[in-house]
């Protein structure tokens, strides 16, 4: 594979180095941060309605009490990707190797 079919699938490298020979080594660091929550909530309400008549018709209206509750739990995970990618002298790919992480 040569190093513009590299970039076609990865992108641009974060870093680029050369070796004692003076070929390209490539570096990919990618992180992605994941974010979760999650709610659990329970309530009770009511409502007491309450009418007025008078004239041609009823009118209603009401209020009352109402509770509720809520609790929830949060996580952040966090994933990292290094890549190296060696070259040899015509630029094509000698060698790779890679190291994922997550916590």
């Amino acid at each position: 594979m040569s190093s513009a079919e590299v970039v076609e699938v990865l992108g641009s490298p974060n870093m680029v180095t050369s070796d004692e020979k003076r070929r390209e080594v490539w570096v990919y660091d990618k992180i992605s941060t994941e974010h979760a929550y999650s709610t659990t909530s329970g309530g009770v309400s009511a409502l007491i309605l309450g009418g007025l008549a008078g004239g041609s018709g009823a009118v209603g209206g009401g209020a009352g009490p109402s509770y509720s509750r809520g609790t929830g739990a949060s996580s952040t995970t966090q994933r990292t990707l290094t890549i190296i990618i060696k070259f040899d002298e015509q630029n094509k790919v000698r060698d790779f190797a890679y190291r994922q992480s997550s916590f």
